[in-house]
């Protein structure tokens, strides 16, 4: 019966010495880096919220998929109205091709101004920009641009 008693005695003794331990530990813990683990919190929280929403879309995306192929009758009709799409965008722009070509046809018979009268500049006609052994490279030929160092030697002021 002493050994029951005993044991009784100390455990209370032990359990409020982890405790306490614990305390000090957790408390100093906390004390110190309590800003650092509530921001980190914060942080794990926002990045697992977002991480979710991804995978949910993303396995979303996954049985879609998988519910496609397995229904071959929308996988045809899909390809059905891409063709569609194809062939009515190729007709409207054969249309455009038309108007484009039947536009020009009336520019050439029109009796309008005739073409040869204007006479258009000729490109030899223009003032070049440069002369045509110029390269900026070289470093000759440069005219008025050329750069020159300045004098060596002490300013002369006074």
């Amino acid at each position: 019966m002493e050994r029951d008693g005993d044991q009784l005695s100390t455990r209370p003794a032990l359990e409020t010495e982890g405790l306490r331990f614990l305390h000090v530990t957790v408390g100093s813990l906390l004390a110190t880096y309590g800003w650092y683990i509530v921001f980190s919190c914060i942080l794990l929280y926002v990045v697992f919220q977002k991480l979710s929403t991804r995978l949910r879309a993303l396995r979303q995306r996954q049985l879609d998929r998988a519910a496609a192929a397995l229904e071959p009758d929308i996988v045809v009709k899909r390809q059905e109205a891409l063709a569609a799409a194809r062939l009515k965008m190729q007709d409207e722009l054969n249309a455009q091709v038309e108007k484009h070509k039947e536009k020009l046809r009336q520019e050439e018979d029109s009796p309008g101004p005739s073409t040869s009268s204007v006479i258009p500049k000729r490109k030899s006609d223009r003032k070049p920009l440069r002369r045509g052994g110029y390269n900026p490279l070289s470093g000759e030929g440069g005219g008025t641009c050329s750069w020159r160092p300045g004098r060596r030697g002490p300013s002369s002021g006074g």
